[in-house]
């Protein structure tokens, strides 16, 4: 707890006792840590150089704990002067890059990322800087990069950023692709799938973009593009690939809500995901249902509907609302 002023699990644990005790020797105090004797004292003399700790002036040999409310009350005031200060440094330098940025070089407009967690951490920078909006591409086939952060991922939604992701169908059958696609859809992603993505993409803000150049084996790396006409074109095919997928719905698990002329939850789990392109034995195993029950649902929605084929099932469903492109 005690990590963001600069003591690590050992001295946090020294500082600890020493309350609790009072004053104790380094051979006693080494014993309670169970720690070896010159690490011990290690400890202390970092507690002392923090103020947190003394040797008592009244025995020599014993250490003492210095007053917790002044002594981190101190400690933290420093970090939160330290703190603003960081961030003023910040603000300077974000102001002078968009100074130097105004007019780019050619060569300032893309960066070449290479390594596994070098491309993990530009994905996970590119995500938590959006203010606005990101925007993603997500493919089933292995391309060398990281998958969906879901730290990162809760952060930059809790701030009210808007995402957009376009996933592919083979993604619903991966290992835990459907539990992902219901946790995004929790958080209040905007989810659509379609047959085919072509590439791994990820937009911040319309200002930022990052794209995988290799896939397979080769050493993982990415292309990182800033504003620019290249970026306005990815930006371009996201949107049309957008425009032809279709909204992915799952709902809660449990009794299905009926409800009077009109498909309940169930049905419309159902039918996103048969019009997402999946079998009548994917969806039952994906909704836990029996296949029976799936195909009954179905055979319940072309009864109210007055239809007698799927594919007017489908058209229908996007007459009347049930479904939406």
């Amino acid at each position: 707890m005690l990590g963001a002023i600069g003591l690590d699990e050992g001295q946090e644990s020294a500082y600890r006792a020493l309350v609790a005790l009072g004053a104790v020797e380094v051979p006693d105090l080494a014993h309670r840590l169970t720690l070896p004797v010159p690490q011990t004292e290690r400890a202390l003399r970092h507690l002392e150089r923090q103020g947190l700790a003394a040797q008592s002036s009244a025995r020599p040999g014993r250490w003492v704990a210095a007053p917790p409310g002044v002594a981190l009350g101190a400690l933290l005031t420093r970090q939160r002067q330290e703190l603003e200060q960081a961030e003023l440094a910040a603000a300077r330098l974000a102001e002078e890059y968009r100074a130097e940025a105004a007019e780019p070089a050619v060569h300032d407009l893309v960066e070449v990322v290479q390594g596994a967690s070098a491309v993990a951490q530009r994905f996970r920078q590119v995500r938590l800087g959006a203010a606005e909006e990101v925007c993603a591409l997500v493919t089933g086939r292995p391309q060398g990069v990281p998958g969906t952060d879901d730290e990162a991922q809760d952060r930059v939604c809790a701030r009210g950023v808007e995402h957009r992701v376009v996933i592919e169908r083979e993604v619903l059958s991966t290992p835990g692709g459907m539990r992902e696609a219901s946790t995004a859809l929790a958080r209040g992603e905007r989810v659509r799938v379609t047959g085919e993505v072509p590439t791994r993409l990820v937009i911040a803000d319309r200002r930022l973009a990052v794209v995988p150049l290799t896939a397979g084996g080769a050493e993982p790396s990415a292309l990182v593009v800033h504003a620019s006409g290249l970026l306005e074109s990815l930006m371009g095919l996201f949107e049309a690939v957008w425009r032809e997928s279709l909204p992915l719905r799952l709902g809660a698990s449990g009794s299905p809500e009926e409800s009077d002329g009109a498909p309940d939850a169930t049905d419309l789990e159902v039918l996103t995901l048969l019009l997402a392109g999946m079998t009548d034995a994917s969806v039952a195993k994906h909704l836990e249902l029996g296949l029976r029950t799936v195909q009954r649902r179905v055979k319940g929605l072309m009864e109210l509907s007055g239809v007698t084929t799927r594919l007017q099932l489908g058209w229908h469903a996007y007459e009347r609302g049930w479904v939406a492109r």
